[in-house]
């Protein structure tokens, strides 16, 4: 027997599964194409660009899954000593194809989805801006990484050529496909979750609803297979890095010539051609929803809604008060319009795609009611969608909740904190040990860490901004954990080709999500409640902050890496994708949290009701200008936090080699633990001081601290060497636990309608982490770590002014303290009226305001649903949705509201009333 053919029978093949899976998902790929071409010209009778370009990405998919198959004829899926030699040729001429190929239809693909979207909706401007962002991103990406494939190897004929020539370079293709990953995954899960919040807001029964998030949820499948296919991608990774360990591969020579190319990549090629026909798949699926109602009804349709009549079905997308105005509108309009087009005439017009996912039944309506709906579609693409209204009550003012009120968004916020807190020492850690295997240099490692607080800078200053103000504090929290998510998924072409610039990018990103969160929160928990208490709350959530990163080193260097092995760094790209796909979950929960809001009319009214000298100002000594003393608290704030953050962060970053020259016998592990305890505990204990206002100011515990933070800096500078120096190392960070959220509590306080910049601004003073690390860096080159702790000194020395400020000058103190002391005798006053008090408060809040009192009237009845209406959920939702019902009708299109010609001003006449009404109310 020939020994090459003994070698096919008793060594593996790969072949065979891969031709198999390959082309059965082609055969459905294609299963699924014809169907929405049928749907939509046949059925809709009306395609549209997304056709065409789902049309070009099956092309090119039927291309990529033919060069897989085909390659499987010759020597795809086997290993390379069973390969003749005239096969290699061939079958590299094959992968290259599907390299470039690959990409393409990706692209192609998305773009089809996503001009899908826009067809969706005309009056969701975020929508559209995010899905246009999306669109920009997948092609100019796609194309680079497609320009990237074709030009792998120098000269191109190198990718197929055999022997490699000598003179030739080449990429691994398995380091494409890596570094590309993170780009497909954020895509892919922008793409599924875009259209989320305008499925589950639109006016729908529950199972029509469920069907069209399911419909459109299909993308998660895609999302799957990446995740899949990245394995199998780490895994040829990880042979590849056996290999140059055994020094198998020599310098200068292709991977796919030493590496058994053609065993490895087999499975690659396989998952990517199943990634690509999936992801058709899951993009004709919403486009067939037509089809299957014209011959499955029982899957799609509501029994309980088909039984209703044409005219409630259509009015089912409305806004429950607009239907006796589209009764009154029509009875009228029928006096005077013209006759309507023959009923023939408008079945054959088609149908826009839009109107089918809101209207399940309107393929088995008798004929006469289809003419009905297609002739109200005609009229609505003429005026605004009514399946474009979203359900947006009006949020609650966190401003006037008490502290039982204020409990569940308190937790809620909190618990983000104790995840963002855990998440950024797990990302601290995992920085550690990339900075290892990567054998970065000090300054490189000082570069990463200014690189990430570099994103705190201009975070906050640039989109961060105007995300809070425009969309507000939850908004900010979706916005911040996406782009956090982003960042650590970007870890990975720099993990992959071992990038310092391309771990720079990451770290800033990173840095960029983390400070758009922290514009929120921080202000959010600060002002929830009852302000004499805003020290203790962001005290105790930061507190619990702390404890996150004291949890995650422990667990990622005593369980993640105790046995990984040194010099990859494969089982860190693992974490950093799952805290990603954390991250992703965790904004989508936020999305959802019923959490209260505040807007800059609310905290201006918020400021106005503290017993505050706000408009005092003070003269600057030599001159003539007077500045308001709130605006000079705040900028003395600022330079404070700066200061504050960058002395911290030089701690940080230079911990480990101060204890590895005062006391190297202590593990640097478990002192990082310590610092983190002892950093968390002050925390508490200050939150627990600041419970008692008229014993301890505020101001008091925030200079005392400071002054024992510059003392044990100082100590650090001359304490001999052994456990001393550690021992003052720890008290100077215990020393510095409460100072920031004391600062920024004081630094907002009394800011009114700017305390959103305020909180802007003060975040974005954390960006002293950028600059002081560097400084303290360079003067340790030259005098020792130890000496080089006088910049620590410095700087905190000089952030004492601020604290020194608060204990100042009389309206100074009022400013800082007397909140406290006025609440308590504003409270004493609140106990003897009962409950007059409350209602007092809440009329000041949500009433008398001129031309917006229909927009909040609903205000009185969210402060009044629990005192007033009892227990009866049924009751209160009514309530509720008696408010939102008054915000939507004020928000609606001119010619819904009251003026001339409008709704309001036919159902006016209809009822003989006249005169102008100032609202819907």
């Amino acid at each position: 027997m020939d020994p090459a053919m003994d070698r096919d029978l008793h060594r593996p093949s790969r072949a065979s599964a891969v031709l198999a899976v390959t082309a059965a998902t082609l055969a459905c790929c294609t299963l699924f194409v014809v169907l929405r071409l049928i749907s939509r010209f046949a059925i809709v009778r009306k395609g549209g660009l997304d056709d065409y370009f789902m049309v070009l990405a099956w092309v090119l998919a039927f291309g990529t899954s033919f060069t897989i198959c085909y390659g499987t004829a010759v020597g795809l899926g086997k290993h390379e000593d069973d390969i003749p030699v005239e096969w290699q040729v061939p079958m590299k001429k094959l992968a290259y194809v599907f390299s470039v190929l690959y990409n393409p239809a990706l692209m192609a693909t998305k773009t089809s989805i996503l001009v899908f979207y826009l067809s969706l909706s005309r009056t969701q401007r975020v929508f559209r801006y995010a899905t246009f962002a999306t669109l920009t991103v997948v092609n100019i990406g796609g194309l680079a990484l497609t320009l990237l494939n074709v030009m792998q190897c120098r000269p191109v004929s190198a990718a197929w050529t055999t022997p490699i020539p000598a003179h030739a370079t080449c990429t691994s293709i398995v380091t494409i496909y890596l570094s590309s990953a993170p780009l497909n995954i954020v895509t892919d899960l922008a793409i599924l979750f875009l259209p989320m919040p305008i499925l589950t807001s639109m006016r729908l029964p529950k199972k029509q609803k469920a069907i069209l998030v399911c419909t459109f949820g299909f993308g998660v499948f895609v999302t799957v297979v990446d995740v899949v296919r990245v394995a199998y991608l780490q895994d040829a990774a990880r042979q590849n890095l056996l290999a140059l360990q055994s020094h198998r591969a020599m310098n200068g020579k292709d991977s796919r010539t030493t590496d058994d190319f053609s065993w490895t990549a087999s499975l690659i090629f396989m998952w990517s051609a199943v990634e690509i026909n999936v992801g058709i798949m899951c993009g004709c699926v919403p486009a067939m929803k037509p089809l299957f109602t014209r011959f499955l009804p029982t899957w799609i349709l509501d029994h309980t809604v088909r039984e209703k009549s044409v005219t409630n079905t259509s009015d089912s997308v409305m806004h429950p008060d607009l239907v006796h105005a589209h009764t009154v509108i029509s009875r009228r309009k029928s006096q005077v319009e013209p006759a309507q087009p023959s009923s023939a005439h408008i079945e054959d017009e088609p149908m826009d795609m839009a109107a089918f996912l809101n209207s399940p039944d309107v393929d088995l309506q008798p004929r006469a009611n289809r003419n009905s709906y297609a002739s109200m579609t005609r009229t609505a693409q003429r005026t605004p969608t009514f399946f474009d209204f979203v359900d947006e009550r009006r949020k609650k003012n966190f401003t006037l909740m008490t502290n039982r009120e204020s409990i569940f968004p308190i937790l809620m916020v909190t618990l983000l904190f104790f995840v963002w807190g855990f998440a950024y020492g797990l990302l601290d850690t995992l920085n550690v040990r990339f900075q290892q295997v990567a054998h970065m240099t000090a300054s490189q490692t000082v570069g990463e860490h200014s690189a990430y607080y570099l994103g705190y800078l201009v975070g906050p200053l640039t989109f961060g901004r105007f995300v809070f103000n425009h969309w507000g504090f939850k908004a900010c929290y979706t916005v911040g954990l996406c782009i956090y998510a982003c960042g650590t998924l970007v870890f990975w072409p720099s993990a992959v080709l071992m990038s310092f610039p391309a771990f720079l990018v990451s770290n800033f990103i990173t840095g960029l999500g983390l400070s758009t969160l922290e514009i929120s929160a921080n202000p959010f928990i600060a002002l929830c409640g009852p302000p004499e208490y805003a020290e203790v709350r962001l005290l105790v959530s930061q507190g619990i902050q702390a404890i996150g990163s004291i949890l995650s080193p422990l667990l990622a260097m005593k369980v993640l890496f105790k046995d990984s092995a040194g010099s990859s760094l494969i089982d860190v790209q693992w974490t950093y994708l799952g805290i990603s796909f954390f991250t992703v979950i965790l904004a989508i929960m936020y999305f959802y949290v019923p959490l209260p809001e505040a807007s800059d009319r609310e905290l201006e009214e918020a400021t106005n009701r503290l017993p505050i000298p706000r408009n005092a100002t003070v003269r600057l000594s030599g001159s003539s200008v007077s500045i308001k003393i709130i605006y000079l608290t705040f900028a003395l704030a600022i330079l404070s936090q700066f200061l504050y953050v960058g002395a911290q962060e030089s701690i940080s970053t230079t911990a480990d080699d101060f204890i590895r020259a005062t006391l190297p016998s202590l593990d640097t592990v478990n002192f990082q633990a310590i610092g983190h305890t002892a950093f968390a505990v002050s925390r508490f204990l200050a939150a627990a001081l600041n419970l008692a206002p008229r014993v301890i100011k505020s101001r008091y515990i925030l200079l005392a601290f400071y002054i024992a933070a510059v003392a044990f800096a100082a100590a650090c500078m001359r304490a001999p060497k052994g456990a001393a120096a550690a021992t003052n190392l720890v008290l100077l960070v215990f020393a510095q636990g409460p100072i920031f959220p004391l600062v920024f509590v004081q630094g907002i306080r009394g800011m009114g309608r700017r305390t959103k910049d305020a909180s802007v601004l003060l975040t974005a003073a954390i960006g002293g982490g950028a600059v002081w690390p560097a400084v303290l860096w360079v003067v340790m080159q030259s005098r020792g770590v130890q000496k080089a702790y006088v910049v620590v000194v410095v700087i905190t020395a000089v952030g004492v002014v601020f604290p020194v400020w608060l204990c100042g000058k009389r309206e100074v103190r009022e400013i800082s303290d007397g909140v406290s002391v006025g609440l308590q005798e504003k409270k004493k006053e609140k106990e003897e009226d009962g409950s007059a008090g409350r209602g007092a408060d809440v009329e000041k809040a949500g009433l008398g305001m001129g031309e917006d009192d229909v927009r909040d009237g609903h205000l009185e009845l969210e402060h009044t649903d629990e005192r007033d209406f009892g227990s009866s959920e049924a009751t209160r939702t009514e309530a509720n949705e008696i408010g939102a019902a008054n915000l939507e009708f004020q928000t609606a299109p001119a010619w819904l509201s009251g003026g001339e010609g409008g709704i309001v001003d036919m159902i006016r006449q209809e009822n003989g009333s006249a005169g102008p009404s100032r609202g819907a109310g």
